[in-house]
Order: structure tokens, then C-alpha cells, then sequence
């Protein structure tokens, strides 16, 4: 049986428009703030950009002003924009607002796809998904949540205490998660609910200083007090929000390993130029054998990691679980992707841990990628547990 793997002609089409807008529009930008933007105003001047090309929203429906593309449509859209640290947030693509869109189409009420979803898609707003707690509490093991909302007149009242909240500062809305039964440590009994920005008993803490800079609106620690939030905030069903959390997990695991493989491709691109040009030892650096094994490496990295993501987007777009493939892609993906980042720095040499090239800065922006959206650690446990699984019940069998 053969397979076809050409995008259909939309999305080559859109993908090729998405390159030259990152090309043209974007890396000048990028350029001139080094990767790291602040201001609401350029946010906003790259997505309206964005929209006169024809390149915003590649991932939500039509119905809210967005291209409809699934999983294995977006791969080489998202991989493109991420070419450049500021072509997801051009496109309304970057994390978390992205797999926020992709949850709140999934499972919210119309009224609250037109009041959240909406102006999250038109990038009228931004906003924040509220589920790391400071230890003893959620991280790597969601079950450990620790914020609690109780029943109040006409609502909720949510206390509790997160930190790492990515986009937090300027966000118009928070999805926060709140455990609503059963103990710290139970396996289920978490509720999500939309927090709306100035609401009294959410509350900023500080910006937490990170190695990575470029996602817009920094990541924040936050403290709910006594947070009242009405019957209407209550995102899917109480006490299932770590089901439909998954909605949003996989995919959004999938999206980051698209964005950020952008940007190790970008890495490569700047090495292999460097080593084209570059001569040493009477001869170019690119026809050494030690920068060839490295750019070499590179390629292959570069296309494992397409692969995985592939495989894992087609399992999705079939509406498999594909935990399994999801978990395996973002463990190589995280570490490939920082693998040919670290060469292509390496090749560049002085270049490359000079201010003269970005590489210094894709560095420290991909490399928390192996810890955030579950370390490599956790996801390597889980992988093992599956596979002995699977192993057990086919013995029985």
C-alpha cells in the first residue's frame, strides 16, 4: 500500500505563503527586537499583517475567521511560521493561546465560544491556561492539584495557588484548573473554569525570571483568592476536567514540536551558510569531515522529528487517543530539536555564541522545551508502562 504524503493543494499553498510572509514580514521584525517582543502594539501590527496575507489563524474554523486545518494540515503551516521566534505570535498561533482556541472549539457552549473564542481568534485578546502549581502541587503529575473551588451562591469560589502560568500578564481570560472533589493525589475530580481578566480574586504575584524570553506575556505566578466565578464559567463538566484536558494536551504537544522545528531548521540554515563561506585550514569549514558528520546529524534530526510529528498528527486526525505517538514525538522532538540548535551554534563558533546571530537565543528559548508540556522523564515512564502493557496483554492473549 502506498502513501501520499503531499499536502493537498490548499495547504502547500498556504505553506508556501507562510514561508515568504516569515521571510519578508517577520525576520526584519525579529531582527530589530532580537527575537523578544513585549509590546502589545508590534503584536498586534504582525497579526494584522498577518491577516492581509491570507496567513492568520491557519488552525481555527472558518466560522471564527480561520483556514479549518487539521492536525497533519498544520504541520508544515506551523513548522514555517516557526521559522522565525515571532511567526506563531504573527499568526495567533503561539502557545497557549493555540491550544486554547483548539479546546474552547472543542468542548465549550456557543455563549462561550462567542464570548472567549471569538476575540481569541481575531487576536482581539490573549489568554492563559492556569494548571502548574508550586510543589507540593500540579507539574508533572497533574493529579497532585492542589487549588480547590467550592460551591458558592450562584457559583464558584476558586483559592488556590499557581506559578509558570505562560501568558499570564495582559491575558483577557484565564482557563484555570481547580480540583471541585476528592483529595490532593486522586486520580480525577478537576474542574477547568474561565477566569475573566480584573476579576478581584485573581492575582499577580510576579514574573518569574526563565532562560527563555520569546513567548508573549511571560510566565507568571498567580494566587486565587476567594475568586468568585459564576455557574456560566465552568468550562465542560464539573468534575471532568482532566479528560477534557486531554483535548487540548496531545495536539498542543504536537503544535509546539511544529513551531519549534521551524526554528531548528533556521539553525541549520545559519550554520550551513556559515560553513559554505567560512574557511579554515586552507579549506572550507563545509568540507570538513567533522562539520559534515555535525550538519549531517542535523538532516537527520530535522527529518526524524517531521516524521514523528506526521505519524502522531495522523493518529489524532483519526480520533485515536495517540498518547503513545504524542509522547514519543515530543520526547525526540524536544531533544532533536535543541541536538540542532547546539551543532549549528557549534559550527558558527564565535559567531554563534556572539549577539551577531540569533543562535545563542534559540538556545536558551528550545531548551526548556524538554521540561515543559511534561519532561522528558515523565514522558519516557509513561512510554515504558505502555509498551510493558501492551506486552502483558498480548502474552495473555
Amino acid at each position: 500500500m502506498s502513501i501520499d504524503l503531499t499536502p493537498e493543494a490548499a495547504v502547500a499553498d498556504l505553506t508556501d505563503r507562510t514561508a515568504r510572509f516569515v521571510r519578508e514580514v517577520v525576520l526584519p521584525v525579529e531582527e530589530e527586537h532580537r527575537g523578544v517582543v513585549r509590546s502589545d502594539r508590534v503584536r498586534t501590527q504582525l497579526q494584522t499583517a498577518a491577516r492581509e496575507a491570507g496567513v492568520f489563524a491557519p488552525h481555527v474554523s472558518p466560522e471564527y475567521g480561520g483556514h479549518g486545518l487539521d492536525m497533519r494540515g498544520r504541520a508544515p503551516v506551523f513548522e514555517e511560521a516557526g521559522y522565525s521566534l515571532l511567526g506563531p505570535l504573527a499568526l495567533n498561533i503561539a502557545a497557549p493561546d493555540e491550544g486554547n482556541m483548539h479546546m474552547l472549539e472543542a468542548i465549550a457552549t456557543p455563549e462561550q465560544r462567542e464570548r472567549y473564542l471569538r476575540p481569541l481568534a481575531t487576536g482581539a485578546v490573549r489568554s492563559c491556561f492556569a494548571m502548574t502549581e508550586p510543589a507540593p502541587g500540579a507539574g508533572s503529575d497533574p493529579s497532585a492539584l492542589s487549588t480547590r473551588a467550592e460551591r458558592a451562591s450562584g457559583g464558584w469560589r476558586i483559592n488556590g495557588h499557581k506559578w509558570f502560568i505562560t501568558g499570564a500578564d495582559g491575558a483577557g481570560f484565564a482557563i484555570v484548573m481547580a480540583r471541585t472533589s476528592g483529595e490532593v493525589g486522586d486520580r480525577g475530580g478537576a474542574t477547568m473554569f474561565l477566569v475573566d481578566a480584573g476579576n478581584p480574586g485573581m492575582k499577580t504575584v510576579r514574573h518569574i525570571e526563565t532562560l527563555d524570553e520569546s513567548l508573549f506575556g511571560g510566565h507568571i505566578e498567580l494566587v486565587f483568592d476567594d475568586c468568585l466565578v459564576s455557574d456560566d464559567a465552568v468550562l465542560g463538566a464539573v468534575d471532568e476536567g482532566f479528560r477534557h484536558a486531554q483535548v487540548r494536551l496531545g495536539p498542543a504537544r504536537m503544535t509546539h514540536c511544529m513551531r519549534w522545528l521551524g526554528i531548528a531548521r533556521r539553525a541549520q540554515d545559519i550554520a550551513v551558510a556559515r560553513a559554505a563561506e567560512r574557511r579554515l585550514f586552507g579549506s572550507r569549514l563545509a568540507d570538513l569531515g567533522m562539520i559534515q558528520q555535525m550538519i549531517a546529524d542535523n538532516e537527520i534530526d530535522i527529518a526524524a522529528s517531521r516524521g514523528l510529528i506526521t505519524q502522531a498528527c495522523f493518529e489524532l486526525d483519526e480520533g485515536r487517543s495517540a498518547a503513545q505517538s504524542t509522547a514519543i514525538a515530543k520526547t525526540f522532538c524536544a531533544e532533536a530539536i535543541y541536538r540542532v540548535v547546539d551543532r549549528s551554534l557549534q559550527i558558527c563558533g564565535s559567531l554563534g555564541v556572539s549577539g551577531d546571530a540569533l543562535l545563542g537565543r534559540f538556545l536558551r528559548e528550545v531548551r526548556p522545551f524538554r521540561i515543559y508540556d511534561g519532561p522528558s522523564e515523565t514522558h519516557r515512564w509513561a512510554i515504558a508502562r505502555r509498551t510493558v502493557k501492551r506486552h502483558e496483554q498480548a502474552a495473555a492473549r
